[in-house]
């Protein structure tokens, strides 16, 4: 009993710092994203501002108001940009595990060079790439050493989109997605055998699909047609965050294979399992706990995004905007703090949903051992 009360005493002024200074300015941020902070331009730098609760109304407008279509597109933008960062950083830090995973000469120096961005920060690998993906030099001019004309694609001012859709169709395919993931999870638990996950899976991915297609087509969220799709612009950030953060992935997947036993590799060489069934049904399965987890610290970074595009596009250019420039500009520019503590809200809330499940999960297996 000594020993927990010393425990505790050591561990209490931690506790109160992190109360008041994050979870205290958590709240603070929630309360003020409940109120017209910043509507009223004479109130919003006063030193004791008359704020007016105002409850979700600083949320609708962010989805459904006419002046925050820049905020939209940078939602949109987040999405994109954070699917392919992760798709690209998994496929190429995977790729080059495999390559060292042979041994070759020289592997040592490979595997710093590989490793080498990861010491950079994004502000400097910003720097470097804007150079680099300059209209009239850097990658643009790459065709011209083997007799071919440059490139003559504008890589960070483009406008041009794809994969365009209706805002209003967003339900409709959140719904859809949810539903689809719901089931996929269900298929997981009916081939675990835990009946409770696949009943709860079936029984909310169903009605999720359910609505989609009766009632969720027809939600308008706004009385006109608002077409989103992702920005071409942001195809160079993302080479440039690939290229900073596949050497993660590589080392994560590396210790992966050098981890596996031998033992069991030359019982599926005994088995009869050639390369490609070596790799589809023994190695890739164990380096699934690996690829989540690397999802997880990507999926964080990508939510978060900032430093990388203020440094590649800067902070007034809308094809690459993502919602914490936007929300930069919205509370340190346009004074209107109340609607940029909803977009932290937001983000706070999009990186809960990426990384508390898998904490949740990592304590339940600890509990079971």
């Amino acid at each position: 009993m000594r020993d927990r009360i010393l425990a505790f005493l050591v561990l209490l002024p931690s506790l109160v710092l992190v109360g008041i200074f994050v979870y205290g300015f958590i709240a603070q941020t929630l309360w003020v994203s409940l109120t017209d902070w910043g509507k009223n331009p004479a109130q919003a730098l006063a030193l004791r501002p008359e704020l007016r609760f105002v409850g979700l109304e600083n949320y609708r407008e962010l989805f459904t108001g006419f002046v925050d279509v820049r905020f939209r597109q940078s939602v949109v933008n987040l999405v994109f940009f954070t699917l392919f960062f992760m798709a690209g950083s998994l496929g190429l830090g995977l790729l080059l595990a495999l390559a060292l995973d042979q041994r070759p000469k020289g592997e040592g120096f490979f595997r710093t060079v590989f490793l080498f961005p990861m010491a950079l920060s994004f502000v400097v690998t910003g720097t470097i790439w804007r150079w680099l993906l300059q209209p009239q030099g850097g990658v643009n001019v790459l065709p011209t050493l083997v007799g071919l004309p440059p490139l003559p694609f504008p890589w960070l001012t483009t406008r041009e989109q794809v994969l365009v859709f209706d805002w209003n169709r967003l339900p409709f395919y959140t719904a859809l997605l949810v539903g689809l993931v719901l089931l996929l999870v269900a298929y997981g638990a009916w081939r675990g055998g835990e009946r409770r996950r696949l009943f709860w899976s079936l029984l909310s991915g169903g009605v999720l699909l359910l609505w989609a297609f009766t009632l969720g087509s027809r939600v308008q969220l706004l009385p006109y047609p608002e077409p989103h799709g992702f920005s071409l612009a942001l195809i160079g950030v993302i080479l440039a965050a690939v290229w900073q953060m596949s050497g993660y992935t590589m080392a994560l997947y590396l210790a992966g294979l050098r981890g596996i036993p031998v033992e069991v590799l030359e019982a599926a060489r005994v088995d009869g399992a050639g390369s490609w069934q070596l790799y589809r049904y023994v190695i890739f399965p164990l380096l699934a706990p690996i690829t989540l987890s690397a999802m997880i610290v990507l999926g964080h970074i990508a939510l978060k995004i900032f430093d990388l595009i203020f440094a590649m596009a800067g902070l007034d250019y809308a094809p690459t905007d993502v919602p914490a420039i936007y929300m930069y500009l919205l509370a340190f520019r346009g004074n209107q703090f109340a609607k940029g503590a909803a977009i932290g809200l937001l983000l706070l809330l999009l990186v809960a949903l990426v990384v508390v499940p898998y904490l949740a999960s990592q304590l339940r297996k600890e509990v079971r051992r």
